[in-house]
């Protein structure tokens, strides 16, 4: 339906009737100079006399309807729309250190690096997240900000794929990583704060330590869930043949577990890439989400409709105003040629 968002400007409609009827007559002053030129005295009869015309005065009247319309300004409102609110922030701190290229996860028969396997999960994962602020935390010898909470999931989605492997470093710095989760989290209301923390590794790195970093998550309310990513045995082709070996003999499950235990997360294995994606859909089993409905109604604003027109319609009444004051020009000089002659 239509609507207005100042109706009360409309009380501006009636406003040059009361000027014309209230205002004080203007009157006219001599002039001071007498030039006795039949040409100034033609057009000076010519401006006495003329009158606007009944099509000029409906004009001029139209412009004035469609100016105050324009600034009362028309909105279209729309249908109720009912959209959904989630009360939930969640930090994702993921491992971008050396030992992320370790290439023992495997997709369609094809080993891919570790830092893939988690671009192809949290892909997912970030893309059912809708209605949370999601931010990003990268770390390796160091942790950083990548993205801060927000609601624009694809700008975060594009700037996790183009995280690079040592950015960070070839370290681990898991406890500066909680850090900075925290600190990011505590200052928002209390519902819901949760950090995801993803690596492969043990903490080699950083000013924080891991457990004392969790500490302080207990304290502002932030749950850790860690996630322990990297396969149990790999083959390898050696010098004497095949042998198998374990690509995750550095992963710190004992201090993975007790953070998230502390916090009141939980702590997951991801040895393959089902496993890691079983466990982002958990996530969403053990972190309820308090939705809150609102109803919305679209607007889209019209006020360039009225005053597009009132536009058109000066340009109208300039040019006939132009085409008036030529046609009476040249009626007072032919006046004139002809009174000369005789």
């Amino acid at each position: 339906m239509l609507s207005l968002s100042w109706p009360w400007l409309l009380l501006a409609l009636p406003l040059p009737l009361l000027v014309y009827f209230f205002a004080p007559a203007q009157q006219q002053k001599q002039s001071q100079v007498f030039a006795p030129s039949l040409m100034m005295l033609a057009e000076q009869k010519q401006s006495d006399t003329a009158q606007p015309s009944k099509f000029t005065l409906l004009l001029l009247a139209l412009a004035w309807i469609c100016l105050v319309l324009a600034a009362a300004r028309p909105v279209f409102v729309g249908e109720p729309q009912a959209i959904t609110e989630t009360d939930r922030n969640m930090m994702l701190a993921v491992d971008i250190s050396g030992s992320m290229a370790e290439e023992d996860m495997a997709v369609r028969g094809r080993l891919i690096n570790r830092l893939q396997a988690v671009k192809a999960v949290l892909t997912d994962f970030i893309a059912k997240r809708k209605g949370d602020r999601l931010g990003l935390i990268l770390f390796g010898s160091k942790a950083y900000i990548q993205t801060p909470l927000t609601f624009d999931l694809a700008t975060l989605e594009q700037l996790l794929n183009e995280a690079a492997l040592g950015l960070a470093g070839k370290q681990t710095a898991i406890g500066d990583a909680i850090g900075l989760g925290v600190k990011r989290l505590q200052s928002l209301p209390e519902s819901n704060r949760v950090l995801i923390l993803l690596t492969d590794g043990q903490n080699t790195a950083g000013e924080i330590d891991p457990l004392q970093a969790a500490k302080l998550a207990s304290q502002a309310g932030v749950k850790i869930y860690t996630i322990g990513i990297g396969a149990d045995e790999l083959v390898v082709q050696g010098f004497f043949g095949p042998r198998r070996i374990n690509p995750s003999r550095d992963l710190d499950e004992k201090t993975l577990t007790e953070i998230a235990s502390s916090t009141g997360g939980q702590y997951f294995r991801a040895r393959n890439l089902e496993e890691l994606d079983q466990i982002y859909s958990l996530l969403d089993d053990l972190e309820e989400i308090e939705v809150e409905q609102q109803v919305i109604r679209p607007e889209k604003s019209l006020f360039h409709y009225p005053l597009g027109l009132a536009l058109l319609i000066s340009a109208l009444l300039f040019v006939l105003q132009q085409g008036w004051l030529h046609s009476a020009t040249n009626f007072i000089y032919t006046r004139t040629k002809e009174k000369e002659h005789v």
